[in-house]
Parts: structure tokens; C-alpha cells; sequence
């Protein structure tokens, strides 16, 4: 799924003589097959390893999420820093968002006892805030155009409160609904398919059929995910955390080291916008 480029010509021929300001690249990826793969692995990582975190390191929920928080914000802080998109650097942040998206949803469940229903609507109110402020500052919500600290600000805020909404409403549907961990995985890719024949044949509108796509991934990693890590009894495979998450762990690491020597998921040298100094 991709959005219009004229958005941000548009953009950068209404600013582009603006005294003060510099040039500055788009900060995320092309939306391409490449893109979707590593974010659903991303969101699976996010689900076994905040399981592996919680059982091995002995620090309880609020501990881990309190470690992972800090890691996250370090990441983020050299995101940043960065002038333009690095494969590197930026998946590294959307797995430790996904990690940390996962636990502030299982803190609110276990440790706080806020029924799913609950969390559900309140990520997802959140979230439609996020898009509203976000929408009424800059005119868009297309990721084509993260050039700006307010845009890349927004951004990332919206990333995060789709994992957490994600989580919730992934777990309210896969308990709820006792449905299984494989079965679970089958409904949200028939979601995610039906939001592609949405655009695609229906003319849905390119961004909303992202950040619908990028929210339903995340239920779909997690059901995948628990599909392979959890105990035959409980209807997984058997494979464990740790295997899971080092496996997916390794194909995330091969496909950025292909990004990152092949440029494949780099937009065009043309797509800049001019930002405050």
C-alpha cells in the first residue's frame, strides 16, 4: 500500500522558498513488500520476547517495561539525531515499540486489572487523538512526508499506540472469542486482505489503508507469534520463546542488512521537504 507522491510535492513547492529552513530527507521507509514483512516480524518479536523478558530476567512486568522504556527512548533519541532514514536505527526502534507497546497493554491487564474492553477503546481513542492533532498541525497523516521534528514526533507516537491497540485488541479477540492462536492469525490476515481489496479495487484511501493495515499486523504477528512459541497443550507448536524470538530476531537482522546495502526500501532522491533550522 502507498500514498500519493503529489502530496509532497505539493509540500515542498509551498515551502520550498521559505527563508531559514534546510533540507531534510523523509525519516521512514518506502511502503514496500519488504516493509510489511519486517513489521509483522517485528510485531512477533514484540510479543515472545516481552514473554522471554518477563519470565527470564526476574524483574516482574513493571520492571521489564521500565528497562525496555529506557532502551527505547535511547533509540529513539538517535532516530532522531538522524538526518535521514537508517534502516538500522529505525527498525531497531520499531521492534523495541513493539516490545514496549506489548507490555504497557499486559501492564493494564495484569498488573492494574483493566478489562480488554477497556484498554481496547481507550488505545484506540488515543489513538484517533494522535491522528486528529496530528492531522490538524500538518494537513496530512502520510508517511511520505515524516521531514519535520512535529511529523517525525507525531509519527512515532501513532507507531507506538497501534502496537499497544494492537495488543489489546488482538488478545480481546483471541480470549474472548476463544478462537485459538492459529485461527486468530487466519482472521486478521483476512482483515489485512480485505483492506488491500479495499484500496486496490474499491479506491480506499491510500493512508487510512496504511494505518488500518499497520494496526492489524500487530494482532497477526502476536497470534503468530504465540502460535510458535507456546506449548502444544495450549494449542502453539512448542518452539518456545527464546527460538522464536531468535529466529525472527536473525530474519529481521538479514533483511536490514539487504535494506541497508541495497537501498531498495529508500524513496526518491527528490523527496524532500524544507524544515525549521
Amino acid at each position: 500500500m502507498t500514498s500519493e507522491t503529489s502530496e509532497t510535492s505539493a509540500a515542498y513547492s509551498r515551502v520550498g522558498a521559505a527563508p531559514g529552513h534546510r533540507l531534510r530527507w523523509n525519516k521512514v521507509p518506502e511502503v514496500t513488500v519488504y516493509f510489511w514483512v519486517i513489521k509483522v516480524l517485528c510485531t512477533t518479536v514484540g510479543e515472545t520476547a516481552a514473554d522471554l523478558l518477563n519470565e527470564k530476567l526476574g524483574l516482574g512486568l513493571t520492571g521489564v517495561s521500565l528497562l525496555m522504556s529506557v532502551l527505547l527512548v535511547a533509540v529513539l533519541i538517535a532516530q532522531f539525531r538522524t538526518t535521514a532514514y537508517r534502516a538500522g536505527v529505525y527498525w531497531l526502534a520499531v521492534a523495541l515499540i513493539s516490545v514496549v507497546g506489548t507490555l504497557i497493554s499486559d501492564n493494564l491487564t495484569d498488573n492494574l486489572g483493566v478489562p480488554l474492553e477497556t484498554s481496547t477503546t481507550v488505545f484506540a481513542v488515543v489513538l484517533a487523538v494522535v491522528f486528529v492533532v496530528w492531522y490538524s498541525r500538518e494537513r496530512t497523516l502520510s508517511i511520505h512526508s515524516i521531514d519535520t521534528l512535529p511529523r517525525e514526533t507525531f509519527y512515532w507516537l501513532a507507531v507506538l499506540f497501534t502496537f499497544a491497540l494492537g495488543t489489546a485488541a488482538g488478545d480481546l479477540v483471541a480470549e474472548r472469542m476463544a478462537l485459538g492462536y492459529w485461527v486468530s492469525a487466519v482472521l486478521f490476515a483476512l482483515a489485512i486482505a480485505a483492506v488491500a481489496v479495499g484500496h486496490f479495487a474499491l479506491g480506499l484511501d491510500a493512508v487510512w489503508s496504511f494505518w488500518i493495515a499497520y494496526v492489524l499486523t500487530r494482532p497477526l504477528g502476536a497470534s503468530v507469534g504465540d502460535y510458535l512459541s507456546q506449548p502444544t497443550a495450549d494449542g502453539g507448536l512448542g518452539l518456545g520463546t527464546v527460538v522464536t524470538s531468535v529466529l525472527f530476531l536473525v530474519v529481521i537482522l538479514g533483511l536490514v542488512v539487504f535494506l541497508t546495502v541495497t537501498r531498495k526500501d529508500v524513496g526518491e532522491p527528490g523527496r524532500v521537504t524544507r524544515e525549521a533550522a
